[in-house]
């Protein structure tokens, strides 16, 4: 049975001029104005007509497949990978996954269709988008970092909690504001302020000190009391950490303001959750690694920008930081030295020895550091003290030595000592 054959209301036109002109309803001429044809090709129209019927009037490409035309074969082999490996991609990264792993390159915006016509991917309408004043670029690589950490399913049922569901993880990653470069990102179960200094003391060590980090007011960053506006003295571990190494610390007031670092979030908990499953990874410890030597790398080549002036902000740390930064990336607090020199502390007793880099007398305040391999230090005027730990809560001792200093309180001086030269000297003067 023939196909029907359809007309387009061009077509259908010239049809029915070509058909009055046959029947010798109108003159060459007249036809060819109507057409708006030369009256060399009414005739060839005409001829071709008598010849070929109503096929004349059609275009001899219609119904045929451009010359571009993708086979058949091809476009069900893509959607066949996609819905066995690639069932919930977008069109642009299962695009970059079937030209990666199978070797078959599709247009991303052809592979949209195609997935549009099976279902497997639906359009989603256009948000209505709030406006914003655009904000430019820093110049320079290092000079403002972006900061944030995302809770999420990062790696779906393959890290489950206590209860078998889908475990949520913190992302923690700084974007380079400059550049668009993920300069650092890593997996820990929180955003406290444990797993924000083992963060940047693993970024200061890798890259160096940024100029400034731009980060949103959660309180591991910043003191939220209504007494922190008037009293700028009150400030987190975190603001202390970053005023030693001389690190400006902007708060954002709203999550547009750092909408790099957002947008980065967001394009991770689409690409980055599918990669680890693609990977089989299902650990914080293998997470971290595939973000340091696969993803990350990928990442940059990918969507990084170059910055609007060369060279690198970063700067060294100092000498003296490197050799104090368990020290500056530690949570600091103050304790009273008791009577008997004992310093309680989470629900454990201090003895400080007899024997002290400096002098020490009960009530002075001293500072205690907990550094990040989980162990306590006292501090007192830049000098570490020595101390044990008790097992027990010490039992009240009537006397007490009066203070603790760098040498044992009944040391008495040798015959040489310049204190004993002077009282012989004046002995032996009163002696006369």
């Amino acid at each position: 049975m023939p196909q029907p054959i359809y007309l387009t209301s061009k077509e259908q036109e010239r049809f029915n001029v070509l058909n009055t002109l046959i029947k010798g309803g109108m003159t060459n001429a007249k036809a060819a104005t109507v057409l708006r044809l030369s009256l060399r090709q009414v005739k060839r129209l005409k001829k071709k007509m008598r010849e070929k019927g109503v096929s004349a009037v059609i275009h001899q490409l219609k119904g045929r497949g451009g010359n571009n035309h993708i086979d058949l074969s091809i476009k069900e082999k893509a959607l066949s990978l996609v819905k066995e490996k690639y069932p919930d991609f977008n069109p642009t990264f299962a695009s970059e996954k079937l030209a990666e792993h199978q070797g078959l390159i599709v247009n991303s915006q052809t592979l949209r269709k195609w997935m549009i016509q099976v279902g497997l991917w639906k359009v989603h309408l256009q948000r209505r988008v709030e406006y914003h004043a655009w904000r430019q670029r820093k110049d320079y690589f290092g000079e403002l970092e972006q900061f944030d950490g995302s809770y999420h399913h990062w790696f779906e049922q393959r890290l489950p909690d206590e209860f078998g569901f889908p475990k949520e993880v913190c992302l923690l990653a700084s974007i380079d504001d400059a550049t668009g470069k993920i300069t650092h990102a890593k997996f820990d179960f929180n955003e406290g302020v444990v797993a924000v200094f083992n963060f940047w003391m693993e970024y200061v060590l890798t890259l160096g000190k940024p100029l400034g980090i731009y980060l949103d007011k959660f309180s591991t960053y910043k003191i939220n009391h209504k007494s922190a506006v008037d009293n700028l003295e009150l400030m987190t571990q975190f603001q202390k950490a970053m005023k030693i190494l001389g690190i400006e610390v902007i708060n954002a007031n709203s999550p547009q303001a750092k909408g790099r670092v957002e947008r980065l979030f967001g394009t991770l908990q689409d690409r980055l959750v599918k990669e680890l499953r693609l990977n089989n990874i299902s650990t914080i410890k293998d997470g971290n690694r595939f973000l340091k030597e696969v993803f990350i790398p990928k990442f940059n080549v990918q969507f990084s920008v170059i910055a609007g002036k060369p060279g690198d902000t970063h700067r060294s740390l100092t000498l003296k930081e490197k050799h104090s930064l368990k020290s500056i990336f530690s949570i600091k607090s103050t304790r009273r030295v008791n009577s008997d020199y004992t310093i309680q502390f989470k629900n454990h007793f201090y003895q400080l020895e007899e024997i002290q880099p400096t002098t020490i007398r009960p009530k002075e305040r001293i500072l205690v550091e907990e550094w990040l391999n989980k162990t306590i230090h006292f501090r007192f005027k830049e000098e570490y003290l020595k101390c044990f730990i008790l097992p027990e809560k010490p039992r009240k001792i009537l006397k007490q030595p009066a203070i603790l200093t760098s040498h044992p309180l009944n040391w008495k001086p040798p015959p040489n000592h310049p204190w004993r030269l002077q009282n012989r000297a004046h002995f032996l003067k009163l002696r006369g």
